[in-house]
């Protein structure tokens, strides 16, 4: 015969859950979240995403005729040619043009990709919580899925907007690298330097002084904000709770004494400043790193271009044409640099969808009666889950 657990074990029992690490997070999320790219009508969303990839292209093409065009205006002003800058300013209308058309239309792409996706995680997120009363049987499942409708509407919004931006920015930044680092090597060649009689000669050196730059730029962010995904992790829920309080006292009418519901409110709301106050430092760290290179990297460029300049090896139009070089190639190897924050607020998004989606996962599993089989359950979960996000999933009804 079996013995009841007691009360006490029972209280327990309802509290010990593994936390899922990061890895396993992500996983489950990409699981669900990459049903929108698969079945019957995924071909919008990949016919999207073509779209995109050429308008990419077709702006790396812009921007490198923009590129020489800066260099033949300046050396007309160099000239003091007047016949050619007139030239110049018609062959900037229509580079303008094309670059902002293809700027619209790539927002409208990337935009209605995200509004389609996050329909898709949205529906298929509801459905899955309401099935079967899941919803209602979730409460008694030991996970975190606290607020999951603000987890629906709001990290999974998140989860769907800030990947296309990331992927799209990245992939650009890739091109341009790639792209203007051949200009900075063209242009810039070679800087000889005489020490004390001793004669160095330095090839591409603008190529090797935007990758020191750029790599100590990233360094800095990271040793900065290593702990941000954290952070706003702790804001998301701290947020959650705060709106999850105040739900509670709106539904409960009378239920809930008003003393009682007002120290909650006001707890909840301490919490969510308290991690607001650390979230703004962490913001105005970075905000050092970030806004300094802005300012600096034109002026860097300028510089590192002035010795040949005065030595007559380099004209006006090219100092100008390998500075915007620099600028461009900085700010594509700055990727990183740039957009740590907004990793950090998508891993945060996608670790708390995931994680509704894990403790889901959980409820039509039979409740463990010992301490010891809630810790084999969860960890065979784990497992379990480890093995599902090595498998394709089926494809999902768009």
């Amino acid at each position: 015969m079996r013995l009841r657990p007691l009360p006490s074990e029972s209280k327990v029992l309802n509290q010990t859950h593994f936390a899922p690490d990061e890895r396993l997070l992500l996983s489950r999320f990409w699981q669900s979240a990459s049903g929108f790219w698969r079945g019957p009508r995924a071909w919008r969303a990949w016919l999207l995403v073509t779209a995109l990839i050429a308008t990419v292209f077709l702006q790396l093409l812009t921007q490198y005729a923009l590129n020489y065009w800066n260099r033949d205006f300046f050396n007309a002003i160099g000239r003091k040619d007047a016949a050619a800058l007139w030239i110049e300013a018609l062959r900037f209308a229509p580079l303008a043009a094309a670059s902002l058309m293809l700027t619209i239309f790539s927002v409208w792409a990337r935009m209605t990709m995200q509004r389609s996706w996050r329909e898709w995680l949205s529906n298929h997120l509801y459905d899955y919580w309401l099935q079967d009363d899941r919803h209602v049987r979730l409460r008694s499942v030991a996970a975190d899925h606290q607020a999951p409708e603000f987890r629906i509407a709001e990290d999974a919004r998140v989860a769907t907007d800030l990947p296309i931006d990331l992927v799209l920015g990245l992939f650009s930044s890739l091109l341009n690298a790639v792209t203007f680092i051949s200009i900075l090597w063209s242009v810039g060649d070679s800087l000889a330097i005489n020490v004390g009689g001793f004669a160095l000669t330095i090839p591409g050196y603008l190529v090797i002084a935007v990758i020191t730059y750029s790599f100590l730029l990233s360094a800095s962010i990271f040793l900065i904000a290593s702990h941000l995904t954290g952070v706003l992790e702790e804001n998301k829920r701290a947020e959650a709770e705060l709106r999850s309080a105040g739900t509670h006292l709106r539904e409960s009418g009378g239920g809930t004494s008003l003393p009682e519901a007002r120290y909650a409110i006001g707890a909840a709301l301490k919490s969510v400043i308290a991690i607001w106050r650390i979230y703004c430092w962490q913001l105005m760290r970075m905000t050092v790193v970030t806004y300094s290179s802005l300012l600096i990297t034109p002026v860097v460029g300028l510089l590192l271009c002035t010795p040949k300049y005065l030595m007559g090896t380099m004209t006006l139009g090219e100092v100008v044409q390998a500075t915007a070089a620099f600028v461009v190639v900085q700010s594509a190897f700055g990727w990183f640099t740039d957009n740590y924050a907004r990793l950090a607020e998508w891993t945060s998004s996608a670790n708390r969808v995931a994680s509704l989606l894990l403790a889901l996962d959980q409820v039509d599993r039979p409740a463990p009666t010992t301490a010891d089989e809630a810790i084999r359950d969860d960890a065979a979960l784990i497992r379990w889950q480890r093995g599902q996000s090595r498998m394709p999933s089926p494809p999902n009804a768009q």
